[in-house]
């Protein structure tokens, strides 16, 4: 029998182990190839960066903390990966000799005993080490995120804690102009309130700065500002006079402007308060022949727990009347003037809040009952066109009274708006 040898035809053997292999790797390749995935925007997650901030220093990445990340794998393991396979370190222990760049490292999780590789775009994270630096600053408050309740106005707001600690960068702690405890928007607030705010920094030109290369020790309870809710009331003011008037003369009242003020407190007290009194002490008509004017600060005569909604409005003027025995003077709202034969194609306006004063004189007793809220009248039978006038003003007296002087009141008459034209304008009839 003939005996064969392994060597036999040897070369022979070689060739075609590789033909099998090379046909084997197209075959393979052909069915599922090694290709590659690019994966961008991964996160650098840095390491050992104590070694920084134990000697004193704080570091900034410079550009972004992202990377872009090319994956070489088999197309099977290309379908299956995600983002979330992989992870990319900067290792501040294998920081270069200028102690700026630290070499970027990717991991490929999930995918044991497959053949994976991958390389980061850049190869390195590039920081900039500064010295560490903290600054103390007095916290103010921004209230604005704040919408009230109807009536209602802010008083006071506090912030817990007043004051904070910032740690970073020397050269970014410099920028720091201002810290405001940033009231979060909330609405409806009708009542003292603690409110959770937001740390905002700010530099010398009034712009937000970025706080991300910052630290400071608010912790995990952070800011809480303490807002005073007050109620709002328009209040009148009354004001009482002492003294008699000249002989012949008589006191006839008095006449403030503004009428009433804006007033502001807690509920229980405002709710309480329907005047603000002023004093007879204050205003003294002895002996007086003429009208008095004069300008008094009410803010002494406020009840406990209330203030001015504006602190500059405490000055009224008063106007206290003083006339002949025998005469009477009226202010009249021209709003209450009735208007008689308006022609149909015009309508009639005047300025609004606009009054008139009329003069009467008669008997004592009648001037002291007479009322004329329903007795005044314009006839405008004879003004049929657009156009501004003064009209004689009509008032109908009872009898031993008599008025001193024509008055007259200035109206605008015009065309009448077509509907779809047609607005709402103060003052129009």
């Amino acid at each position: 029998m003939k005996k064969y040898k392994l060597t036999t035809n040897l070369g022979l053997k070689v060739i075609a182990f590789i033909f099998a292999v090379f046909l084997w790797f197209i075959v393979v390749n052909f069915d599922n190839p090694v290709g590659s995935s690019t994966f961008r925007d991964i996160p650098v997650q840095i390491l050992n960066d104590d070694i920084i901030t134990s000697a004193g220093e704080v570091y900034q990445v410079e550009g972004d903390r992202t990377v872009t990340v090319v994956v070489y794998a088999t197309r099977e393991v290309r379908q299956k990966l995600t983002s979330d396979n992989i992870v990319a370190t900067a290792d501040i222990k294998q920081i270069d000799s200028t102690g700026r760049l630290v070499p970027i490292e990717v991991t490929i999780n999930g995918f044991s005993g497959e053949s994976v590789t991958a390389e980061a775009i850049p190869r390195n994270l590039t920081i900039q080490r500064e010295k560490s630096g903290k600054k103390v600053m007095s916290l103010t408050v921004d209230t604005e995120g704040v919408k009230l309740a109807d009536g209602y106005i802010l008083g006071d707001a506090s912030v817990e804690p007043d004051q904070v600690t910032i740690t970073g960068a020397e050269s970014v702690l410099d920028q720091v102009d201002r810290a405001v405890a940033q009231v979060d928007e909330v609405e409806g607030v009708s009542e003292d309130s603690v409110l959770p705010a937001s740390l905002v920094l700010y530099d010398a030109n009034g712009n937000e700065l970025n706080q991300t290369q910052m630290s400071n020790n608010l912790g995990e309870e952070g800011l809480s500002v303490s807002v005073e809710v007050m109620k709002v009331k328009g209040i009148p003011v009354v004001f009482d006079v002492e003294g008699s008037p000249a002989e012949g003369y008589k006191y006839s009242g008095c006449v403030s402007t503004p009428e009433s003020v804006q007033v502001c407190g807690k509920s229980e007290d405002i709710d309480k308060i329907s005047e603000i009194d002023v004093p007879a002490s204050v205003v003294d008509i002895s002996g007086a022949s003429e009208p008095i004017e004069m300008s008094v600060d009410i803010t002494p005569y406020l009840p406990e727990g209330v203030e001015l909604v504006d602190e500059n409005s405490g000055n009224v003027k008063v106007t206290v009347k003083i006339e002949q025995e025998g005469t009477l003077s009226i202010d009249f709202m021209v709003s209450s003037i009735r208007i008689n034969n308006l022609a149909e194609n015009l309508q009639v306006s005047y300025e609004p809040d606009a009054e008139i004063t009329f003069r009467f004189t008669g008997d004592e007793d009648l001037l002291d009952t007479l009322d004329i809220s329903n007795a005044v009248s314009v006839d405008l039978s004879d003004y049929d066109r657009p156009g501004t006038y003064d009209v004689p003003v009509k008032v109908n007296l009872p009898a031993g009274i008599s008025q001193d002087g024509q008055v007259t009141v200035q109206l605008t008459l015009a065309e009448k708006a077509s509907e779809g034209d047609q607005g709402s304008q103060g003052g129009e009839e």
